[in-house]
């Protein structure tokens, strides 16, 4: 019996991301053995490492997942989990995957962990460091090759990586991969019974014999053909195999006779198993709930709940959870971990995804897809706006409030469902900036979110990089010179705080140009002050001193005298560091000079003291100002 997350957790306290798992799980005891046997051999080299390597549709994931949860009690410091891949085929970098795997241990990404120009992404180091003195399980998913798994790989550590992948690792040396084929004949009957039920396929076992075969025995499209029968209790076992078995022609004019919806769009692909159990399952659908399944494949990382599923069709959130549920029940649709606050969550099966893409491109035109993507996007930036109104009651009421079935209730619940929800978020963002025809929408989700995370205390600084990193390539696509160089302060000034100078010197210096191009002298000045903090923090006060200056003759011209006061004193500051004391002293008299007139009294005490501490210093020295 198939092992879920919720039970795993209370019977050994253990924390678990991964997914829900296949029910019913059977079978499969050869492989369950051999993976037990290949943790328990000594890690040769880096990191300790198994495979499972499998097929789409062997059900490789169900058996990660299961065998993972069967020796969960062995790793105490958690079942972790990454997604390597997306549905549409797309490698997850090692660094992203190691931020979501550090997040699920607990440590919260600082500053350090943001993407870098190194050659290595740093949150891959702060991963396997974390794991040297830990005893977890990792379950990366659908890796494609070496190079998003051999990042992760710690040393001299009790944890133990499981890659699940469709094809040979190449580069790893001792890898001994455990590879999945079909179900036995005896557990595939077991399965079909469990699924169907045990009379229908008891009563006619040659029609499940040859079903089987029919599907290879090959676990997913095994479930897909149970689903199927589920809808039709009057279709004969023998009947489904035939009909999985025809020639793609007569597939075609036997669901015209039958006056299956949508006839035409499906035809079987012959020798594909998986795809064949998918086309009558799907021609059986109603059509709203064949419209829901294909543009679920719009959702980020087609993960939907019944808010974001209801704005993607147009439909109240009810019907959409009722269809989503149908899905599920059909094996078309897989179910997620619920969310924290209980809200289903269900994901379009990757297997499944191309087909659906496929069907998506012939049925749908062009411009309802448009209309559902702008749907999700608006609804997501309504969600948001909510999360945060609440967390911040100090902005007011809600002027728009979601319907009843879709609502945030409170604080605590905008801060769950913000933080579960999160990359879901981001990936939303990624989506709509990469596609580039609704930046309008992006845009305001962008700018929601950069509102609401910094609120639930846990706003990741990668995170917020990755947001103002969306925002420069729309400013940059729709040459908004003012936007861009905006972006470019903010990446900056992340990439200082986490004391990356270089590069943080090299987004100022763009933010100038951009910012001179567009006659914005205040963020010219601004950027040119990062210029003068990076030039400083790199040990080049001459450099530093240039760049003041120049940003303090901006200050000057548009009459900001507390930024004049603090620029007046770096530039005091870089002319110590150049032995130009004479100079020093000027800038410091200067600075407060400023902070006098403007009626700081505190302000020109500390300056005053920073002047009298240089004094000091030149006298201990046998230094003595010209001025003096």
């Amino acid at each position: 019996m198939a092992r879920d997350a919720a039970a795993v957790a209370e019977a050994t306290g253990i924390f678990d991301a991964l997914p829900a798992g296949a029910r019913p799980f059977g079978g499969r005891t050869a492989e369950l053995a051999a993976l037990r046997v290949a943790a328990g051999r000594p890690a040769s080299g880096r990191g300790r490492l198994l495979v499972l390597a499998g097929r789409p549709g062997s059900g490789r994931t169900a058996l990660a997942v299961e065998w993972a949860r069967s020796v969960a009690g062995e790793y105490p410091d958690g079942l972790l989990y990454a997604r390597m891949s997306a549905p549409d085929g797309t490698r997850v970098g090692a660094g992203r995957a190691a931020r979501r795997l550090l997040e699920q241990l607990g440590e919260r990404p600082g500053l350090a962990l943001l993407p870098g120009a190194a050659e290595e992404d740093p949150a891959c180091e702060a991963l396997r460091e974390a794991l040297t003195s830990r005893r977890a399980l990792l379950l990366l998913d659908d890796v494609r090759d070496t190079g998003q798994v051999w990042p992760l790989l710690a040393e001299k550590t009790e944890s133990v990586v499981l890659a699940t992948t469709s094809g040979p690792l190449t580069g790893i040396e001792g890898i001994d991969p455990v590879i999945l084929g079909g179900l036995e004949h005896r557990v595939t009957l077991e399965l079909l019974s469990e699924l169907v039920g045990g009379t229908r396929i008891s009563c006619d076992p040659v029609g499940a014999a040859d079903l089987a075969e029919a599907c290879a025995n090959r676990p997913a499209a095994l479930r897909l053909a149970a689903g199927w029968l589920r809808t039709e209790p009057r279709l004969a076992v023998t009947e489904a195999a035939a009909r999985l078995r025809r020639p793609p022609e007569q597939v075609r004019e036997r669901s015209r006779a039958d006056g299956a919806e949508q006839s035409d769009t499906v035809p079987v692909v012959e020798g594909d198993p998986l795809r064949g159990a998918f086309e009558p399952a799907y021609r059986r659908l109603p059509a709203a709930r064949a419209r829901l399944l294909r543009l679920c494949t719009l959702a980020p990382g087609q993960q939907v709940d019944l808010r974001t599923a209801s704005a993607l069709v147009g439909c109240p959130a009810p019907e959409a959870g009722t269809h989503l549920a149908a899905l599920a029940e059909l094996e078309l649709m897989e179910r997620e971990p619920a969310a924290a606050d209980g809200t289903e969550r269900y994901r379009v099966p990757g297997r499944l995804y191309g087909r659906l893409v496929e069907l998506r491109t012939e049925i749908d035109r062009p411009s309802e897809l448009e209309l559902a993507r702008a749907r999700l996007l608006e609804r997501l930036v309504r969600l948001v706006d909510s999360a945060r109104l609440l967390l911040d009651p100090a902005a007011g009421p809600n002027p728009d409030p979601l319907p009843g079935p879709l609502r945030l209730r409170s604080a605590a619940h905008a801060g769950q469902w913000l933080l579960g929800e999160r990359e879901q978020l981001l990936t939303a963002v990624a989506d709509a900036v990469g596609q580039g025809d609704l930046d309008g929408s992006a845009g305001r989700l962008v700018a929601a979110l950069l509102r609401a995370l910094p609120l639930t205390g846990e706003a990741a600084p990668a995170d917020l990089h990755a947001l103002h990193e969306s925002v420069l390539k729309v400013a940059e696509r729709q040459r908004a010179p003012r936007r861009a160089a905006a972006a470019l302060l903010n990446l900056a000034e992340l990439q200082a705080e986490a004391d990356r100078w270089e590069q943080a010197a090299e987004r100022y210096r763009r933010a100038v140009e951009l910012s001179r191009g567009a006659g914005d002298e205040d963020g010219c000045a601004r950027a040119l002050e990062g210029v003068g903090h990076c030039h400083r923090a790199l040990g080049d006060p001459l450099r530093a001193a240039d760049a003041y200056g120049r940003a303090l003759v901006l200050r000057q011209a548009v009459g900001d005298p507390v930024a004049e006061a603090r620029l007046l004193v770096r530039l005091a500051e870089a002319h110590t560091a150049l032995r130009r004391f004479e100079e020093a002293l000027r800038e410091y008299r200067s600075a407060a000079a400023v902070l006098r007139r403007t009626g700081d009294a505190q302000g020109e005490e500390r300056v005053a003291a920073l002047a009298d501490r240089l004094r000091r210093h030149l006298g201990r020295e046998g230094f003595r100002p010209l001025s003096e």
